[in-house]
Parts: structure tokens; C-alpha cells; sequence
């Protein structure tokens, strides 16, 4: 009887053990998915800014672009009176 109440101790040991390894393989899951979900919210952002970054600079270009051309045909305007 006493092999048999030690074999069943042993058996709860082992399943104590298992729910203990899946427990903490969800924890480390949920961890994972949340510094994931953290990286990916940061990247967006920062591709959001390098997005309006670039934006903000080509309106300037176009707009120096387009006042060095003004420049340009008004002085071209004076020399030929």
C-alpha cells in the first residue's frame, strides 16, 4: 500500500510540475506579445515622423524652388526691357 501511495505522490509531483512549465510558458507568451505589440506601436511612430519629417522638407524645397524660379523669370523680365 505504502509503494502505491508513493507512486501516486510522485505522479502528482509530476503533474504539478507540468501545469507549473505551462503556466510559465504563458507567461512568457503574454511578455512577448506585449513588448511586441510595444516595439511595433514605436515603430509606427517613428515612421510616422520620419513620414511628416520628409513632407515638411519637400514643401520647403518646392516652395524655395518655386521662388528661386519667380527670382529667375523676373530677372530675366528686367534684362530684356
Amino acid at each position: 500500500m505504502k509503494k502505491v501511495l508513493f507512486v501516486f505522490a510522485i505522479a502528482a509531483t509530476f503533474v504539478a510540475c507540468n501545469d507549473a512549465s505551462t503556466s510559465a510558458d504563458a507567461t512568457v507568451d503574454s511578455a512577448k506579445a506585449t513588448t511586441e505589440a510595444a516595439v511595433d506601436s514605436a515603430k509606427a511612430a517613428a515612421d510616422a515622423t520620419v513620414d511628416s519629417a520628409k513632407a515638411a522638407t519637400s514643401a520647403v524645397v518646392d516652395s524655395t524652388k518655386s521662388a528661386a524660379s519667380a527670382t529667375v523669370d523676373s530677372a530675366k523680365a528686367a534684362v530684356k526691357h
